[in-house]
């Protein structure tokens, strides 16, 4: 079995689990922060369903510098509605789906390198990119989002098995 098949079946659970999420953000609550110091519930919420794109951009590009005009002008615009974050996140999830789906093995041995205005930041093999830089990233953002959702008494839907509000 190669690499991207054998990385869709997860891929596909996560984003089902991402969607379930995001469809459960009360949209009169986009300014909610659990602390001074946290995201506000509008802003991680536009971040976290960019993350799913970051897979089609390490899988196609050998590079991002995301200090450059061009590459902030390629990033979708935050959405102050549930039905906007859905649009991002169902685009980002397709065209992450076509670029993992077309991957050879060789494909995710190629050296990834994210730079900030120039300044390389990291360079490694796209499968730790994307394992680490957005399956992970991706996860642990979406368990923050869950906590929001929790303290502001919304059901937490099951994500890995049952909830405290889904049997």
């Amino acid at each position: 079995m190669s690499i991207s098949q054998s990385l869709l079946p997860e891929f596909g659970h996560e984003m089902a689990g991402l969607r379930r999420v995001i469809e459960r953000i009360p949209a009169d609550r986009m300014d909610f922060r659990p602390h001074p110091k946290s995201f506000s519930l509008h802003d991680l919420a536009n971040h976290l369903v960019t993350v799913p794109g970051w897979a089609h951009t390490t899988m196609t590009e050998t590079e991002l510098d995301f200090g450059l005009p061009e590459t902030r002008a390629r990033q979708p615009k935050p959405s102050d509605t549930v039905e906007g974050l859905l649009r991002t996140l169902d685009a980002g999830v397709e065209k992450a789906l076509e670029a993992l789906s077309s991957a050879s093995d060789e494909d995710f041995q190629v050296i990834w390198t994210l730079k900030n205005e120039g300044q390389v930041i990291l360079a490694m093999p796209r499968i730790a990119v994307y394992r680490g830089f957005v399956m992970n990233h991706l996860v642990h953002h979406r368990a923050q989002l869950s906590v929001y959702l929790r303290l502001l008494d919304v059901p937490v839907p099951s994500l890995y098995g049952p909830s405290a509000d889904e049997g």
